[in-house]
């Protein structure tokens, strides 16, 4: 890798880390627009889930005084239970059509949640955690969004950001935990891909930090439309995908 397709990698890494460290998700939507560019499909999509492992993380240790495990665990297993079966469906749909139609789902969601005001808080039992949780874990299989259903249902609940953050985070975490060791098993994870890990941490690191500073200083309505403007680009990044492969 020379030096100015090194420097797009690792620009990519310090942004997409200052994305995760500010909002707690989106930073594989940020960096794989970029990286698909400049690194094989595999190494994208390694290094994604093992900086996902970094950057939720590092966002638990940071939010530890406000982990609710008991909030968090029905998502994270129905998530566990949802990935494997999207993965498999994926070889009897085309994952184009399905992407389209997430991705104008997600703009609609995004745009009426942007121009109204704030959602009224819903309470959601065990069961409905696990079953959202299950349908995150399909999304994540099908699309590679793993936590966008889980995101979206913390908001429904009206927590305040830092609780949002706490819950959708170890859930995040532990689908990139799945994904990890499915891409381990499959032999994707090669010593280049770890090279290129190896040095891209200190960039994304960078923007953790300087992402969470920021996260530390904004109200719980700013969090929210930030929230919905980064699902909102998920949608448009889903739908452009689409039409580019139908080409």
């Amino acid at each position: 890798m020379d030096g100015s397709v090194f420097s797009v990698f690792a620009l990519a890494a310090l942004v997409g880390g200052f994305v995760s460290g500010f909002s707690g998700f989106a930073m594989g939507l940020v960096v794989s627009g970029v990286w698909l560019h400049v690194i094989t499909p595999m190494q994208t999509a390694s290094l994604i889930a093992g900086y996902g492992l970094l950057t939720q993380g590092y966002g638990i240790f940071k939010l530890r005084r406000s982990l609710d495990l008991r909030k968090a665990w029905p998502l994270a297993l129905g998530t566990v239970i949802g990935i494997p079966i999207g993965v498999g469906i994926l070889s009897y749909l085309n994952p184009s059509y399905l992407r389209f139609g997430v991705g104008v789902l997600l703009i609609v969601y995004a745009i009426y949640g942007l121009v109204r005001p704030v959602f009224a808080p819903m309470k959601i039992g065990t069961a409905a955690d696990i079953a959202i949780g299950i349908a995150n874990g399909l999304l994540g299989g099908l699309t590679g969004l793993g936590g966008i259903i889980s995101t979206i249902s913390c908001q429904w609940r009206g927590w305040p950001k830092d609780l949002q953050r706490a819950v959708f985070q170890p859930v995040l975490f532990v689908s990139f935990v799945v994904i990890s060791i499915s891409q381990a098993a499959a032999g994707s994870i090669t010593k280049e891909t770890l090279a290129l890990y190896a040095l891209g941490v200190p960039f994304m690191v960078a923007g953790l930090w300087s992402g969470f500073r920021l996260f530390g200083k904004i109200n719980d309505e700013t969090f929210r439309k930030t929230v919905l403007a980064l699902l909102l680009l998920a949608g448009v990044s889903l739908i452009a995908s689409t039409l580019s492969s139908l080409r």
